[in-house]
């Protein structure tokens, strides 16, 4: 059957009108109304979330949704408190889901993962110019089970960067920033500040399950996932023989990489590599979410170096008008894009210089 994606319904569906498609259950709850129970269904697919409603006397003759299952589902939009919901009037689990698309269901990062984790590698070597740094790293990323795991890892499960390979995309661009701020401040130690910036949230790995469901791990529910990048990269550390006080600030770092104890932080920035990298994780993870507020991204991630040349007249346009977010839970306000600033616009070059004449070539000579 032809699939609706939920960004669809959402923008182009009028409410009211009967839909029919596959989803995924992301969650399922079961409740008492005045006609009788009902079930709350979130679904959801590589293009966000859908609230959806099984009324009785439907909800009384189905088989409990579970998370993870592929439904297929027939029903129509409303409106319930300014939120889009779907009211279900019939549901059945998908048919061989086995030969369902895997990437219209799992928001995927723009950039092909494989790709980024080159661009980390290349950087790796041309700024790591101490040996033991740089063993360092490669031997964390040979690792079959830590590259394979990145390749598909998200950074969060709904904050930033919340799909496979947003983890990459989040290392990539933390360490990025580092290396500004060191070149703007050169009394940081460039090195140790560019490792933390890679590997800070390398304990995402076992926090977070990822695929499908991309739900917390009992680990990453007892730990967190910055115990477990200490206890994870520490096996790294003794085998490339870093010296004891570069291993100690790499620790400190990531410990203290959330900055506060009321955000996370076990311990609070003691040195200026740590202030550092708070604020340039802060950075990147409230500009994702900016990003995703605006509506600029659809569970992918929007190129931080877009060229200039491929901005479109229209997006001229939007950027020419106050555009207010929908209320971000995460950040407790609504976001505002200002009109930016008007670029200078490219003179034609063939009005611009004059072009001198071409000497014209005989069999006799060269003639003016």
């Amino acid at each position: 059957m032809h699939r609706i994606c939920i960004k669809d319904i959402q923008k182009n569906i009028p409410v009211g009108e009967g839909i029919c498609s596959v989803f995924l259950v992301q969650s399922a709850q079961k409740s008492e109304g005045r006609n009788g129970p009902f079930w709350s269904l979130k679904l959801r697919d590589a293009g966000g979330t859908l609230d959806a409603k099984i009324w009785a006397p439907l909800s009384q003759s189905i088989d409990e949704p579970k998370s993870g299952d592929f439904i297929e589902v027939k029903g129509r939009t409303t409106v319930f408190r300014d939120q889009l919901q779907l009211t279900v009037e019939a549901i059945r689990l998908a048919e061989n889901p086995e030969h369902l698309n895997m990437s219209d269901f799992i928001p995927t990062s723009s950039v092909e993962p494989a790709q980024i984790l080159e661009q980390i590698e290349n950087l790796i070597n041309q700024e790591l110019t101490h040996a033991p740094w740089k063993e360092f790293c490669k031997s964390v990323l040979k690792d079959g089970r830590i590259r394979a795991k990145l390749l598909l890892a998200p950074a969060a499960k709904s904050v930033h960067h919340a799909y496979a390979g947003g983890l990459l995309e989040h290392m990539h661009s933390v360490a990025g920033l580092c290396l500004k701020f060191a070149d703007h401040y050169p009394e940081l130690d460039r090195q140790t500040l560019f490792v933390a910036g890679l590997f800070h949230d390398i304990g995402k790995l076992e926090e977070l399950s990822g695929g499908l469901l991309n739900d917390y791990t009992d680990e990453g529910k007892m730990l967190g996932h910055i115990v477990q990048g200490i206890l994870m990269l520490r096996p790294f550390l003794e085998k490339s023989k870093v010296e004891d006080s570069l291993a100690l600030h790499l620790e400190h770092l990531i410990l203290s990489h959330h900055g506060e104890p009321e955000f996370g932080a076990p311990r609070v920035p003691l040195t200026p590599e740590a202030f550092i990298l708070h604020y340039a994780d802060n950075a990147d993870a409230k500009l994702a979410q900016c990003r995703e507020a605006f509506g600029q991204v659809s569970g992918q991630a929007e190129q931080e170096n877009e060229k200039e040349a491929e901005k479109s007249d229209r997006q001229d346009e939007e950027n020419s008008e106050i555009l207010w977010s929908p209320w971000v839970n995460l950040l407790g306000r609504s976001l505002c894009r200002m009109p930016q600033t008007p670029k200078p616009k490219e003179k034609e070059q063939n009005k611009t210089k004059k072009v001198p004449k071409e000497k014209q070539c005989s069999l006799l000579g060269i003639t003016e």
